[in-house]
């Protein structure tokens, strides 16, 4: 796997989309080989290219995502961007992702001046820290489970640990629950608006498998289909993702072949800096049929 120093500057390269034309832009594609785009790479580079031209005064504090098409990761993917509306506190912009002439993701992205106001969070929960944590690889190794190489390289700029896994809240509703922490894996000295890309590459990581976790045997279990539908962020605050960062996510639903999970995000000193939704298919194929999407890409069906 890529050495940590390495894979962070390759994602910062990567998530640093090019200017072609006024307000079209270039995304370089994936090192990941065959198969399809990463999902959150696709959301991140979006975000990056709605951002351009909007001030530093202003932050991206929304984005609604529809992953329409899998992308190829050999080519690369050029971002249309559509200013919707530049106002007083906020400025909206529409981006379509496209590869052959075709879309493969709608994004809607929202920014904000910087404003005071009243304030209050959800405080962080009770969970082991990340020195109680093993490391991902481990952790799967523990649970008897092999992550695909190229997954492994996905995410080789970060260093994820996670928690064990809770099918059931402590009151006993059924819902699942999962947890992990991660950080860059190197200092990347990331700006706000890139800060936020990257907490939108990595917001894709792992969140609609929750709502696998009570069903199939697993997530990489035989003749399971998972893929993301679409996907939504709302940032509180710059997420510090150098440090250590809290990936809280729960399932509150499942069922008609999709599953809908939703997630919180806490720095090391508890403070909540983004809320993330997301619905995806979640199929389980009949005996013999051919395995679909993985997570992070559109069913293209």
């Amino acid at each position: 796997m890529t050495e940590p120093r390495v894979a962070v500057a390759e994602l910062r390269d990567m998530l640093q989309v090019e200017e072609l034309d006024v307000d079209l832009f270039r995304g370089a594609p994936s090192a990941e080989g065959p198969g399809r785009v990463f999902g959150g790479q696709v959301v991140a580079q979006a975000l990056a290219a709605a951002g351009r031209g909007v001030g530093e005064d202003r932050q991206a504090h929304s984005l609604h995502a529809y992953f329409l098409r899998a992308g190829d990761p050999a080519r690369p993917i050029v971002y249309r961007v559509l200013r919707d509306f530049d106002g007083g506190s906020f400025t909206n912009r529409r981006v379509v992702a496209m590869q052959g002439g075709k879309p493969i993701l709608n994004l809607a992205a929202s920014f904000h001046r910087r404003e005071d106001g009243f304030a209050h969070a959800a405080p962080i929960r009770e969970v082991p820290g990340p020195e109680q944590c093993p490391g991902l690889v481990e952790a799967l190794a523990a649970a008897g489970t092999r992550m695909p190489s190229a997954m492994l390289e996905r995410l080789a700029a970060f260093e994820v640990r996670p928690g064990p896994p809770a099918r059931l809240d402590a009151e006993g509703s059924g819902m699942p629950r999962q947890f992990l922490w991660f950080r860059l894996g190197a200092p990347m000295d990331a700006d706000e608006a890139l800060s936020r890309v990257v907490l939108a590459y990595a917001s894709d990581f792992a969140l609609v498998s929750t709502a696998v976790m009570p069903h199939a045997g697993g997530f990489f279990a035989p003749g399971l289909q998972v893929a993301s539908l679409d996907h939504a962020v709302w940032f509180h605050a710059t997420p510090p993702v150098d440090d250590w960062l809290l990936y809280a996510m729960d399932s509150p639903w499942a069922g008609a072949g999709r599953g809908f999970a939703r997630g919180t995000v806490h720095d090391r000193a508890g403070r909540l800096v983004a809320s993330v939704a997301q619905e995806g298919l979640c199929r389980i194929l009949p005996a013999g049929a051919v395995r679909g999407e993985r997570v992070g890409g559109p069913p293209g069906s």
